[in-house]
């Protein structure tokens, strides 16, 4: 009886990341995003700081968040119990089948694409009206589409666009536009157009994955040229 006590509150775990699961991808979230998440949260494992980023700056995910870390760490503590006890046979599995059964009906009527598309309508109203857009993530503002890109471009010695105006560079045809240009401790917006580009200035550039990737190939390579040869210069 006790061992089907422990599997039956593993099946009420795994109902929880799900319905977990639902109301992260429900606020945005990619769906395997959304699901290693909640594991990761649950069992306090630990998750890529880039995702994390994705969570922790999110209001409504970092309830999410709270809830299932600390459910993750009392079932741990009910889980050792109950293993401790297997001996003594004295579980409460009416209970917990109670529990386990209200959990399947709720998972089952979130997943109801009506109720969806209700709770996804509710969130997005709770975010207009209570948060401000500089509160949300970067991601959340400006990937509208997949092929959105934010990108920070370093400018080396060797780039084509080292002493061009900067408004030379960028066609207005073109679906990309330099949002600031980083120049030391400087962070220049006002009129950065009119700007010359130096060795060493960072672009800031905001627009579609390929017209970035394609106009700065060149300083892109040299980019991960020079990670990959600091991750070598420390592994030595």
């Amino acid at each position: 009886m006790g061992m089907l006590f422990i599997l039956i509150y593993l099946l009420f775990i795994m109902i929880v990341v799900e319905i977990s699961s639902v109301l992260l991808i429900l606020s945005g979230l990619n769906e395997e995003i959304a699901r290693f998440q909640a594991i990761s949260m649950l069992t306090a494992t630990g998750f890529t700081t880039k995702e994390s980023e994705l969570i922790s700056r999110h209001p409504i995910r970092r309830n999410i968040a709270m809830f299932l870390i600390l459910f993750g760490v009392f079932s741990l503590a009910v889980l050792i119990s109950s293993i401790s006890s297997l001996i003594e046979q004295n579980f409460r599995l009416p209970h917990v089948s109670l529990m386990a059964i209200g959990m399947i009906l709720i998972l089952t009527v979130m997943k109801n694409k009506m109720v969806m598309r209700l709770l996804r309508s509710k969130f997005q109203h709770h975010l207009r009206k209570e948060f401000e857009l500089h509160e949300l993530p970067v991601e959340e503002v400006l990937y509208t589409c997949e092929n959105d890109m934010l990108k920070a471009i370093s400018i080396g010695a060797q780039s084509k666009t080292v002493n061009q105006p900067l408004q030379s560079i960028f066609d207005p045809e073109e679906d990309m536009i330099v949002l600031f240009v980083q120049r030391g401790i400087e962070k220049i917006r006002h009129q950065c157009l009119k700007l010359i580009v130096q060795e060493g200035d960072v672009l800031f550039v905001y627009g579609s994955k390929s017209a970035i990737e394609a106009k700065f190939s060149f300083e892109l390579d040299k980019m991960k040229e020079d990670m990959q040869s600091e991750e070598h210069a420390v592994e030595l």
